[in-house]
């Protein structure tokens, strides 16, 4: 993995940001795909909307108090990370999660309203984003994330696919439950999910790999919880 963080300054070692360390996590997440699967054939397809499962899974380790007392440590103490200092940066991942959510998700509704026009069409681009976010009720006070424009993923790899994100979180939250439910190491859930998912990835229907290894289809709750969006799980 060759990655872009902060460069050592001075006295100072490379003291990575939480965001760069999740982005370590994530990226290794796809390093461990490429290294466990076992499918012969470089080309062989992943389902768009599944293969970010196993990137984003790897980010709930990083705030996990049992990893972080591992490697979150003062670089001249070496004393673990404060538990109210890992508890406020919990907290703060649930700041205007309704906000990120509506505008993540009207970008999403407008990828897929381009690419479900029916052929020939002629499209005024400023009227139909306009018109749909209208139609979908999006309020002024927020907008979509992007807007046509320099909405690079509409024409780039991602078409009609940016719903994917959102999916693969589904994914990754349920996914990450099970191994809350036994233990962040527990190891029998963690050969599952190499079994199940890493080694399998684009050899199989991902729903299907997904209930191999979860014993079920994925559900919402899990998300919304993380994403504080509701309460409690019943």
């Amino acid at each position: 993995m060759v990655c872009n963080f902060t460069r050592p300054s001075g006295d100072l070692p490379a003291l990575l940001n939480l965001e760069e360390v999740e982005t370590l996590f994530h990226e290794f997440g796809h390093a461990l795909e490429g290294l466990f699967c076992k499918n012969a054939y470089n080309m062989s397809y992943i389902a768009w909307d599944f293969v970010e499962l196993p990137s984003q899974i790897m980010e709930h380790w990083v705030t996990e108090p049992e990893l972080l007392n591992v490697y979150a440590r003062h670089y001249e103490t070496g004393v673990p990370m404060p538990a109210e200092l890992v508890n406020k940066l919990e907290k703060s991942k649930y700041f205007n999660q309704g906000f990120i959510n509506t505008e993540l998700l009207a970008a999403s509704l407008l990828d897929m309203a381009y690419y479900t026009l029916e052929y020939p069409v002629e499209v005024d681009i400023q009227s139909f984003e306009k018109e749909f976010f209208n139609k979908i009720g999006l309020i002024p006070e927020i907008v979509s994330r992007y807007r046509s424009t320099y909405f690079l993923h509409i024409i780039d790899e991602y078409d009609s696919g940016y719903y994917s994100y959102t999916w693969a979180a589904v994914l990754d939250n349920d996914a990450f439950e099970a191994f809350k439910e036994k233990g962040v190491f527990d190891r029998a859930t963690a050969e599952s999910f190499r079994r199940n998912i890493l080694e399998k990835d684009g050899t199989m229907d991902a729903m299907q790999m997904y209930v191999n290894f979860r014993g079920r289809e994925p559900q919402i709750e899990p998300l919304l919880k993380n994403r504080g969006l509701i309460t409690q799980v019943n």
